[in-house]
């Protein structure tokens, strides 16, 4: 099975040897690749709606894995007891989304050695999160797909307070929270591309709003400029 871009640097961030469950499955695109390539030796594919989860079930028949991929209807982690597998993947929905999913099932977040994550939205918002709640952050990856940027990241969870409380003291800055530091500190080509994106962009919407000088367009080319002066704090990470 082929991936598209973003779902395969998704799979490529699963240490290969132990058992996945991915959450949210829809098609189970992921878990098949990962097994048909021998990444993994079995999986769960886990989906909150019957329909997404009835599509999964047949391409799992179509490609013969029946004996290595479970399929479990679950609101997130809700189907899962702790210790049933080693990686979770969560990828393809939105922060908010994500961030409900992991703290309702701690429990069963705190007896995995990873969580590969691929919000699609409130990207800050997940570092943020994860910070917080004392997440270890081995890797980060990005890239561009149909002219969209998707960023991705590899976290391990906390086991126990101790691990929580010297997490937390891992400080991010702002800048870095917003556009992932281990991307910056790695000069992430991708994340560069974006950053220039983003400037363009943004001089783009101050260029538009030079003709107004109403109160509402005052209070956007502030937020604008705002914006732009993370982009080029992101860039100095670049030498640039």
């Amino acid at each position: 099975m082929e991936l598209s871009k973003r779902l395969t640097a998704v799979a490529e961030l699963v240490t290969a040897g132990g058992r996945t469950a991915d959450i949210g499955t829809d098609h189970a695109y992921v878990p098949i690749w990962l097994v048909q390539n021998g990444r993994i030796p079995s999986a769960i594919a886990m989906d909150v709606n019957s329909g997404p989860l009835e599509r999964a079930r047949a391409h799992v028949i179509q490609n013969n894995l029946e004996g290595q991929i479970e399929l479990r209807l679950s609101d997130g982690f809700a189907a899962l007891v702790p210790g049933e597998v080693d990686t979770a993947v969560i990828a393809g929905m939105g922060g908010g989304l994500l961030i409900r999913i992991l703290r309702e099932g701690a429990d069963v977040v705190r007896s995995l050695k990873e969580c590969i994550l691929q919000p699609q939205s409130e990207i800050e918002k997940v570092r943020a999160f994860l910070l917080e709640e004392g997440f270890s952050f081995i890797r980060e990856d990005m890239v561009e797909e149909d002219e969209k940027y998707y960023p991705m990241m590899k976290v391990v969870p906390p086991m126990d307070e101790n691990d929580i409380s010297r997490n937390r003291g891992k400080s991010w800055n702002e800048t870095e929270v917003r556009y992932g530091k281990l991307l910056l500190e790695a000069k992430n080509q991708v994340l560069h591309d974006f950053l220039l994106r983003e400037i363009r962009i943004k001089n783009e919407i101050l260029s538009s709003l030079e003709k107004s000088d109403s109160e509402r367009a005052e209070k956007r080319k502030n937020q604008i400029r705002n914006e732009l002066a993370y982009v080029q704090k992101g860039m100095e990470y670049y030498g640039l």
